[in-house]
């Protein structure tokens, strides 16, 4: 049985990987992006260089792939399909574009004959390479047409029909949400591993950590691969992110579902960038306006702050009238 046939746009580093791991397993692939990829092209992989040549390679239904950034793109490559398209023919996004916008558009689509999937995929270009992970949104209608192909190059139980469409990037932006968090309380744990007062093997514990360790993780894999390469923490402080858990921050306020821990590691990740933080002279102002504490460092205050206290929390003695008000204690 002949495998069915794929077409991509966007053949940066998500799109490309999936076209190759596609074209590698027997699927035959019609390629386009905005800038030539010349390197692409080889058995079952063919790079058009317009909409209307990939509309005409493909075979009804067709079935193509978006893996370009999320926002006004999207709709203005869908706009630019529509007269290239026929009715029954699929269009997946598998991008990281917002649940809402996804449930707009597939009504859209379906008025003019046409299906529409939302293919949340995570794992990275290496997993678009290699396998991938997939949360998809749709009509089963569309789906069962690719649900071969999403099995296939998936992760062995790396596929999931989520639901009606939007459900798939819903459920992406959820993962995306989580990662943050987790994101964050490992950066938190190599903040307090290279503060503490011996010096530590990071990466020996990141890597000890990872063989049966309640946090053992892709992630903690990742950390510990990239301290190596880096030498320790020599890289920016600065963290870029693309702002989709914004959107779930919102969706949250929303729904009023409390999510303080992702919405905490939104908020770092600011932080991050604050070069010039506002918010912090105008505390230091307060706090010298009402009290004359100073300006900047202060070794004074700072030995009061390390040293202010000689003892430890004082515990109330354990009297008889005490233990009388002590739950299950006999009167």
């Amino acid at each position: 049985m002949s495998k069915t046939q794929i077409g991509v746009i966007g053949l940066g580093k998500m799109g490309a990987g999936l076209a190759r791991q596609a074209a590698e397993k027997g699927y035959p692939v019609v390629g386009m992006d905005l800038h030539p990829r010349p390197d692409l092209e080889g058995n079952n992989l063919h790079v058009v260089g317009s909409l209307q040549e990939l509309a005409q390679q493909l075979e009804r239904p067709r079935k193509v792939f978006l893996y370009i950034p999320a926002g006004a793109a999207v709709d203005g490559i869908i706009e630019n399909l529509l007269p290239v398209l026929q009715q029954g023919d699929i269009i997946v996004d598998g991008g990281n574009s917002y649940w809402g916008d996804s449930i707009r558009r597939a009504a859209r689509l379906k008025e003019k004959g046409l299906h529409f999937i939302d293919c949340g995929t995570s794992g990275g270009p290496g997993g678009a390479r290699t396998g991938a992970c997939y949360m998809v949104g749709g009509d089963n209608e569309a789906v069962d047409q690719l649900k071969d192909f999403f099995i296939e190059t998936a992760v062995p139980d790396g596929f999931l029909h989520t639901g009606p469409a939007g459900t798939g990037h819903y459920v992406k932006l959820v993962h995306n949400g989580i990662e943050f968090g987790m994101l964050q309380a490992i950066g938190e744990g190599m903040g307090l591993l290279t503060h503490f007062r011996e010096k530590l093997d990071v990466s020996a514990i990141l890597g000890l950590w990872n063989n049966g360790s309640v946090v053992r993780s892709w992630l903690v894999e990742l950390m510990k691969k990239m301290y190596d390469e880096e030498a320790g923490f020599n890289v920016p402080s600065y963290i870029e992110d693309t702002g989709e858990v914004n959107w779930l921050v919102a969706d949250a306020l929303h729904m009023e579902v409390p999510i303080p821990v992702i919405t905490q590691s939104v908020m770092q990740l600011f932080t991050s960038r604050d070069k010039d933080p506002t918010w912090a002279k105008a505390i230091a102002m307060m706090r010298h306006g009402f009290g004359g504490h100073p300006y900047g460092e202060d070794k004074g205050i700072q030995r009061e702050r390390q040293y202010g206290r000689v003892g430890e929390y004082e515990m109330p003695e354990q009297t008889g009238e005490r233990a009388e008000q002590e739950p299950g204690s006999k009167g």
